[in-house]
């Protein structure tokens, strides 16, 4: 196991990249340009007032925390991460379905399908 994270406030519970997301998110970018990452956001929206974005970026902006772990980069936004410390990325292969999760503990409620959250 491998996990880098870089950012002078990071030390602040930062969130958490678990093994199968790593291994899914590196299954994913081997289809990317070299370089890719997954960003992961929060933005406002979704049935519980915020949702979790997830996308494909080639730039790393200089703020962002950029947390890598068994050779792939995934990064996040100074605002977002205020949403998402103490957080857990994994992913889940369950009969609903394929899907990144993200165990946060700052949200005080999320909705069913676990994409949107409120604090």
């Amino acid at each position: 196991m491998s996990e880098t994270l870089s950012l002078a406030d990071s030390t602040e519970a930062p969130p958490v990249v678990t093994e199968r997301a790593a291994q899914r998110v590196k299954k994913i970018l081997a289809k990317e340009p070299d370089g890719s990452l997954l960003r992961v956001a929060v933005n406002g929206g979704g049935c519980s007032g915020f949702q979790y974005a997830f996308e494909i970026v080639q730039i790393r902006a200089e703020d962002d925390l950029l947390i890598e772990r068994d050779g792939v980069g995934v990064v996040i936004d100074p605002v977002s991460l205020d949403f998402l410390r103490g957080s857990r990325i994994d992913f889940v292969d369950d009969l609903m379905g394929q899907a990144f999760r993200i165990d946060n503990p700052n949200a005080s409620s999320s909705c069913g399908c676990g994409t949107s959250f409120s604090v």
